[in-house]
């Protein structure tokens, strides 16, 4: 049985949460809390497999009271009202989160995902949410979620992404390839418009690492690495790179 909390000070939403958690084979409810000192009590004393946590509560937000346990939860999802930024952060971090008011099937889907992973949320993927949450811009580096671990690289190092169904892979300056497991248009949203750049349905490059264009139908990188460049996105790829 999955011990389950609750951190929100909202009626409305802890009501809500209630509902949709008691409907869920294998989870329990332990409790609620609403307060920084209630919170860091609750999960101390509960010890809760998942924790759905609202990023803003009264008088603290959701990372003075992360920052303050000795042991994470194993699952965390947040729960926000629609905040661009708050939403960024989140996905940088690869955590998960729901928005209000909660829709049920985006519910199940959540937790369909915690019954599926195994992987312990980390100090890294909090702490990159926490800091682009704060600075309200890109950070500079990203979480990469796979099965069973969560990869944070710099930006910097990616040259190019190639998309693969669900799966995203993200080819780097040491060589190396790593495979995440969101499709290429969820990286697409989140990696800086002023350096990255979607060329094809399946590439997005590193326009740093660009060297050359081959008739206006292809991008050569530094290192002879040849992408496609679609049709309809000709014209806005070039104003782009030709300057």
């Amino acid at each position: 049985m999955n011990k389950v909390v609750i951190i929100e000070d909202e009626p409305a939403a802890i009501n809500e949460l209630k509902v949709l958690i008691g409907q869920e084979e294998g989870f329990e409810l332990m409790g609620n809390a609403g307060t920084l000192d209630e919170a860091l009590h609750l999960i101390s004393r509960i010890q809760p497999d998942l924790v759905f946590m609202d990023i803003n509560l009264y008088g603290c937000n959701a990372f003075d009271i992360l920052n303050r346990l000795q042991t994470i939860p194993k699952h965390i999802i947040f729960v926000t009202a629609y905040n661009q930024y708050a939403i960024r952060a989140i996905k940088y971090g690869a955590l998960d989160y729901l928005l209000k008011p909660v829709d049920e099937q985006e519910f199940k889907e959540a937790i369909e995902r915690v019954r599926n992973l195994n992987e312990l949320a980390s100090r890294e993927q909090l702490s990159l949410t926490e800091s682009a949450l704060q600075k309200k811009q890109a950070p500079q580096h990203i979480a990469l979620p796979s099965v069973g671990e969560v990869r944070i690289i710099p930006l910097a190092d990616i040259r190019y992404c190639r998309g693969d169904g669900p799966y995203t892979h993200f080819f780097l300056v040491s060589g190396k390839k790593e495979t995440a497991s969101r499709p290429l248009k969820f990286y697409e949203s989140m990696l800086p418009e002023a350096q990255f750049l979607r060329t094809h349905q399946s590439y997005v490059i590193n326009t740093v690492y660009v060297k050359l264009l081959i008739s206006h139908t292809t991008v050569v990188l530094d290192k002879g690495e040849e992408i496609p460049i679609s049709s309809r996105r000709k014209q806005d790829i070039l104003n782009r790179l030709i300057r």
